[in-house]
C-alpha cells in the first residue's frame, strides 16, 4: 500500500495496490502488519457500515476521552468527500482540516487519528461507507462540531444549505463555541507506549 502524507501530521491517505485484469480486480483492503509498519500501531476492534443517499452529510463526529476513536474509512460504493478536523487544543493545526474524495473507483482509504472530528458528504446517488474503529462505540461519549461551520473553510462539494442531516447533527456547536476535551499533549495511544 502507498501512504500519502497530508498537511496535518498523523492524518494519511492510503492507496492499495490494485491488481486488475479482464476478470475484475483484487486488492488487500487491510493488512495489520503493513498498517503497523507504515502508519501506526493500532488494534481495530469494531467495523461499521453506513448507506446514504446524495446530499447526506454525517458529522463532524468524535467520542470524548476515554472513549475516543481512530478511524480507518473507505467508500465501497459511490463517492464521498471525507473530512478530518484537528480539535486538539494547543495543536499547531488546530481547527484545520484535511479533505479527500473516497470513491469505489479510487479505492482510497483515509486514516483519522484520535483527537480529530470526522465527517463526510455523499457526492453520488448512493454511497456505502465503511469504518474500522480502534475503540468501541460509546453513545454517552458522543460529541460533534457543526458540519455547517463556515469558519472551518470546508468545501463540501454539495450545497450545504440543502444537506440532509440527522437531528443530532443539527445541534452541534461551532468551533469557536467548543471547549475541546482533547489537547495536543495528550497520549492518545498509551497501550502502545509501555
Amino acid at each position: 500500500m502507498n501512504v500519502i502524507k497530508t498537511p496535518i501530521d498523523g492524518v494519511v491517505i492510503i492507496e492499495p495496490n490494485v491488481f486488475a485484469d479482464s476478470r475484475g480486480y483484487f486488492f488487500e483492503s487491510f493488512s495489520q502488519r503493513e498498517f503497523f509498519e507504515k502508519v501506526r500501531n493500532i488494534n481495530f476492534v469494531q467495523d461499521n457500515e453506513s448507506m446514504s443517499t446524495y446530499g447526506v452529510m454525517r458529522g463532524l463526529h468524535f467520542q470524548v476521552p476515554p472513549f475516543t476513536q481512530s478511524k480507518l474509512v473507505r467508500c465501497v460504493k459511490g463517492a464521498v468527500l471525507d473530512v478530518a478536523v484537528d480539535i486538539r487544543k494547543g495543536s499547531p493545526t488546530y481547527g484545520q482540516h484535511v479533505a479527500v474524495e473516497l470513491t469505489e473507483d479510487n479505492h482510497r482509504q483515509f486514516f483519522v487519528p484520535r483527537g480529530f472530528a470526522h465527517g463526510f458528504a455523499v457526492l453520488s446517488e448512493t454511497a456505502v461507507f465503511q469504518y474500522k474503529c480502534d475503540n468501541f462505540y460509546a453513545p454517552q461519549a458522543d460529541g460533534g462540531i457543526s458540519i455547517k461551520d463556515d469558519s472551518l473553510g470546508i468545501d463540501w462539494k454539495i450545497p450545504v444549505d440543502e444537506a440532509l442531516l440527522s437531528e443530532k447533527d443539527t445541534k452541534h456547536s461551532l468551533l469557536k463555541d467548543f471547549d475541546s476535551p482533547f489537547s495536543y499533549e495528550m497520549n492518545f495511544y498509551p497501550e502502545f507506549n509501555e
